[in-house]
């Protein structure tokens, strides 16, 4: 079925995932490329306390330059094409009900509502700005006029270890990058108990994650849901070195019998 046109020819903007992180990237770009350059250009030896630090603020700067420059694609582009090789995992009729848990400013919110003909799909969120620039519902329904489908989108404010919803509301259930967003390994097995309480039976889940995704497997099997993880291992062992652990990121399929 086609989908309607967009309102209005402004594209959507799905934010900046993690902004204080971003920006905390480039600043030490800065201050680590400052260093090198004044010692470059004489202003000083660079070495203090028989530290070089002209050499350790080079290595930084470019290693801090290259993540933030990473997060800020992956913001505006890359996280786009995930989407769809997220949604494909699950299997699709139309007149779901989907819910989108941790919905930011809508990506997979709106992108699960364009695979509907009848179903609506539900973004839950704190709206929390340190996790995702302009976070806010506004722009989220924004985002659904400008991608056409905001007859299908709706949103509601609620924490994911305690969802205001009935027991088997959902279909779907999609989840990006939002679960290790709850600190506490309690609160994400809070997470996981509440996902499968509003699953309907036949109902499947997908969640992509930066870290904590073989919890989040652990807790659904222990529920009763068969789950797959697709993550590569080789790619999560070069992210977690590169990054001393910081993301481990997985893919987690799940169904609930």
């Amino acid at each position: 079925m086609a989908q309607p046109p967009p309102t209005n020819t402004l594209p959507p903007d799905y934010g900046i995932d993690a902004p204080g992180v971003v920006r905390n990237l480039f600043t030490v770009t800065a201050v680590g490329l400052t260093l090198f350059g004044t010692a470059k250009a004489g202003l000083w030896s660079g070495v203090f306390a028989h530290v070089d630090f002209a050499f350790t603020g080079l290595s930084a700067g470019l290693t801090c330059g290259a993540m933030g420059a990473w997060m800020l694609y992956d913001s505006k582009i890359g996280k786009l094409r995930e989407r769809e090789a997220l949604l494909d995992h699950l299997t699709w009729r139309g007149d779901e009900a989907v819910l989108d848990v941790g919905c930011g400013r809508g990506l997979m919110l709106i992108g699960a509502a364009k695979r509907l003909k009848s179903g609506v799909a539900t973004g839950v969120d704190l709206w929390q700005a340190e996790d995702l620039s302009g976070n806010r519902p506004e722009a989220t329904l924004e985002n659904a006029r400008r991608e056409g489908v905001a007859e299908r989108v709706q949103v509601a404010t609620g924490d994911m270890r305690k969802l205001p919803f009935e027991d088997a509301s959902f279909d779907r259930i999609v989840s990006n990058a939002a679960i290790h967003n709850v600190y506490e390994a309690e609160g994400r097995a809070q997470v996981v108990r509440e996902l499968a309480r509003v699953l309907r039976p036949g109902g499947e889940v997908v969640i992509h994650d930066i870290r904590h995704v073989e919890q989040l497997a652990a807790g659904f099997t222990e529920a009763g849901l068969e789950v797959k993880l697709l993550g590569s291992r080789v790619f999560q062992g070069f992210l977690a070195l590169v990054t001393l652990g910081s993301l481990r990121p997985n893919v987690l399929v799940a169904r609930k019998r």
